[in-house]
């Protein structure tokens, strides 16, 4: 039977009864991670293969680990990653050390979700932000110019997927001119297709071969008057035309304030307008249920998209941890203000 099309949260740290049985029986796509659900590795691990047992399948489970603040996976049992703006500083030093340092940096995340049973990142953020923009992505962009977002941004994805994790681009078609946080209300970007074309569109140009890729909750007024997450116009015309993403595209959550109405009417529309898969992260039961009342069953173009990505996370390259992580500790020990982040932590 196919799957719903839809990636939900979960309450605690462990699958409730009533969860098992809901899940079992509307049987989502995947499944997303907070750090609600987040103790130790051996309860992670635990709770990643009583996900999977619920729908029967090794479906993909997500979570956000980007490093800097957003990092759902932190000490004692996990090292701290580096927000992508490092990256950029070392890339502005010599190309070659800030793509490493993003391949090395991301090959070791993967590496800690594998070890848990976690398959996708949302991951990495093309965003390209704007002096007036708010603060939301602001230090997780990997610098302000598109090419050391193409670059760093291509070699954080490698590292995802040598280590057998599915990467999620984001946040499509470009957040990073939104003035307020979408978490809060809905960014109107006024700015003319033309000069999206010439910028925030083309890191994700650049990486449009990318498995899935995770929506802007925010208006383009050049294309329409609703978030390109609810609008099938912005998603034809931007996503799919103007920057050619053929991947699977999943919506950001659906609880965000940015988007009105009820959860089950927004997740119609969001699958009507073209998000392949609708993302709902609470992890309440009374939610899931309205979301898995707006969904539908994922078919056609939406079902390949769905399995290509399930097959970026089947390979593993074999790596030396400890060696990798000395290399990545004295490439970050050259970025000044992150020196005390680079000390190795036990995991």
């Amino acid at each position: 039977m196919s799957a719903l099309a839809v990636i939900l949260g979960l309450s605690g740290p462990k699958l409730t009864a009533a969860e098992r049985v809901f899940f079992r029986d509307a049987n989502p796509w995947g499944f997303i991670l907070f750090s609600r659900n987040v103790e130790t590795p051996e309860q992670v691990y635990r709770l990643t293969e009583e996900l999977r047992e619920a729908v029967g399948r090794n479906c993909l489970i997500f979570i956000d680990q980007e490093g800097g603040r957003v990092q759902r996976l932190r000490p004692p049992h996990w090292r701290s990653f580096p927000p992508g703006a490092a990256f950029q500083y070392l890339y502005s030093m010599e190309e070659p050390l800030g793509k490493r340092a993003a391949y090395l940096s991301y090959r070791l995340i993967a590496d800690d979700l594998r070890n848990v049973g976690i398959t996708a990142d949302c991951a990495p953020v093309l965003d390209l932000p704007q002096k007036s923009a708010d603060p939301i992505i602001s230090d997780r962009a990997f610098g302000n110019k598109t090419a050391p977002i193409i670059d760093i941004a291509n070699a954080a994805m490698a590292g995802l997927m040598c280590g057998g994790v599915a990467p999620v681009i984001k946040h499509i078609p470009g957040h990073g001119r939104a003035t307020v946080d979408s978490h809060k209300e809905l960014p109107k970007i006024k700015t003319s297709r033309q000069t999206l074309e010439r910028t925030d569109f083309i890191p994700f140009r650049a990486l449009s071969d990318a498995p899935m890729a995770m929506t802007a909750h925010a208006v383009y007024e050049c294309s329409s008057r609703s978030a390109v997450t609810v609008s099938k116009k912005s998603m034809t015309e931007l996503v799919r035309a103007a920057i050619g993403f053929n991947g699977l595209v999943m919506s950001d959550d659906l609880d965000m304030k940015a988007l009105k109405g009820g959860l089950k009417r927004k997740t119609e529309r969001a699958l009507a307008a073209g998000c392949d898969i609708a993302l709902q992260c609470s992890g309440k039961l009374p939610d899931m249920v309205n979301v898995a009342k707006g969904a539908k069953l994922l078919d056609g173009r939406a079902e390949g998209r769905a399995l290509i990505a399930e097959h970026c996370a089947d390979h593993i390259k074999p790596f030396d941890r400890a060696s990798v992580e000395r290399e990545f500790d004295e490439l970050i020990s050259l970025v000044p203000e992150l020196k005390p982040t680079a000390e190795r932590l036990a995991g």
